[in-house]
């Protein structure tokens, strides 16, 4: 048991207590500060609603006419007739050969990576509309504004282990989405789970995990199933050890290939080697596979044969990649087969591209883009930069006189005293050259040692009386 005599305890105790007490009251004083307006009150039971947020009202309309857009997520349809892409937030579909693009949703919304079904009749993309990205399927012959009556519905319901880059199994019943996982960095790593494709309103449960992340921090994402429904394509982060590294070598190997055989259980690394391997795109007769690497300072386009596993470059005009980033949302944006499997409709520098495999030749798929975008006034909060007065909220070096009647602490870069329990803080010093920190009551308390600081002079260590002075 404590011995409650000992000066000791009573010393710690005033302590806590001066901590306690003081930590809100000590404050430099001067001209009174202007408080931030009061936000609104929040009713009971109110729900956020990214498509209709506080202030939707006097959002304004802004217009856009395009005819070029940046980091693009293409798709072609089953049957090879339409395109589908995502611009700005939303998505679009158009013709095979280019032309007036449509809206397929808008609003406030982020929707992204829009990816046919295999029957055609839909489209599933990544979207925040339920308050964080989730998997979200359409019809494919929607219209901007589409409610969730008419086809629209969610698949996923996560609220804290996010999802975004989803596709279909062949058969159409389910689609597999990366789940992000952060660890105890801002960065995190990535996993694939299978979902039916009813969706949340069916009864559908929380997902299958099919595999799981090798590390903490690293990335893995972009799924991609054989057109057997056999194996499943990711890439991911292959760099040594478990930590996320700045300024990786892109001319080594960063992200390879793997593919998961779903009948036997087993994972191979299947795309390796200098220049890593991204975005695994398998061809529609499962004879070849397509894929992103980097080629010293270039990205570009190669596909290889899976039955001599040889590989070829097609193009070295993409975007850069993001291989030496954290890109959880892909390391490069999504690209598509034609059916025939002849031939590649990608991203490649503000528009949309087609190479055909037998001579390599490129086209340009021209759209356009014409409508508007709803933009909220930034939440402004009026700040004063250097006000007169204002609250401290640390105190360092914190530390009771023998007595316990005062407290003396650093704040501000200056001595404190403060007479317990109910006195006012006041500079120990009128010293305004030299920072002062760390106080230190003398054994009578009649005096306070502190350590100096000035960019000239450098550091001293100082002596004044406990009621102030030189």
């Amino acid at each position: 048991m404590k011995n409650t005599k000992s000066p000791v305890f009573w010393r710690s105790l005033a302590a806590a207590m001066a901590l306690v007490f003081c930590a809100g009251l000590a404050t430099s004083r001067g001209d009174e500060a202007k408080a931030p307006a009061e936000p609104a009150a929040k009713k009971d039971g109110d729900k956020w609603d990214v498509t209709n947020p506080p202030g939707a009202g006097t959002a304004k309309n802004a217009a856009i006419d395009v005819t070029e857009g940046t980091w693009m997520n293409v798709d072609v349809s089953p049957d090879g007739s339409t395109i589908a892409f995502d611009l700005l937030g939303d998505l679009y579909t158009m013709p095979i050969g280019g032309g007036e693009a449509r809206a397929l949703t808008s609003g406030l919304a982020w929707d992204m990576q829009p990816r046919f079904s295999p029957d055609g009749k839909w489209i599933a993309f990544t979207s925040d509309r339920g308050g964080g990205d989730n998997i979200w399927v359409v019809r494919a012959d929607a219209s901007a504004g589409q409610t969730r009556e008419s086809g629209l519905r969610q698949i996923t319901q996560e609220s804290m282990r996010l999802l975004n880059s989803p596709a279909w199994t062949p058969d159409g019943k389910y689609i597999v989405a990366r789940k992000h996982f952060s660890s105890r960095r801002s960065l995190g790593a990535g996993e694939m789970w299978l979902y039916s494709s009813g969706g949340v309103d069916a009864g559908a449960s929380d997902g299958l995990q099919m595999t799981v992340k090798p590390t903490e921090q690293k990335d893995v994402g972009e799924p991609a199933f054989s057109p057997d429904g056999r194996y499943l394509y990711y890439s991911w982060d292959a760099t040594p050890g478990g930590q996320w590294e700045y300024n990786k070598d892109s001319t080594a190997q960063i992200y390879i290939i793997s593919r998961l055989d779903r009948v036997k259980g087993e994972t191979e690394n299947w795309v390796t080697g200098p220049g890593g391997a991204v975005r695994p795109t398998p061809s529609p007769d499962g004879k070849r596979l397509a894929f992103v690497r980097r080629e010293r300072f270039k990205t570009c386009l190669f596909v290889q044969d899976m039955a001599t596993g040889e590989v070829k470059k097609l193009y070295d005009k993409l975007e850069r990649d993001m291989q030496e980033t954290w890109a959880i949302h892909g390391v490069y944006p999504t690209m598509a087969w034609m059916p025939d499997s002849k031939a590649i409709v990608f991203y490649a520098k503000g528009g949309i591209r087609r190479i055909d495999l037998a001579d390599k030749t490129v086209s340009d798929i021209p759209f356009h883009v014409k409508g508007d975008r709803k933009i909220l006034p930034a939440v402004r909060v009026p700040i004063e930069v250097a006000p007169a007065e204002f609250d401290v909220k640390m105190l360092r070096g914190v530390t009771v006189s023998p007595k316990g009647d005062a407290v003396a602490y650093s704040a501000l870069g200056h001595i404190y005293v403060r007479r317990l329990p109910d006195g006012k803080p006041e500079r120990a010093t009128q010293d305004d050259k030299r920072f002062e920190f760390m106080p230190s009551w003398s054994r009578d308390g009649q005096s306070i040692a502190y350590v100096s600081w000035d960019d000239e002079e450098l550091g001293s260590v100082r002596v004044i009386g406990a009621g102030g002075g030189e």
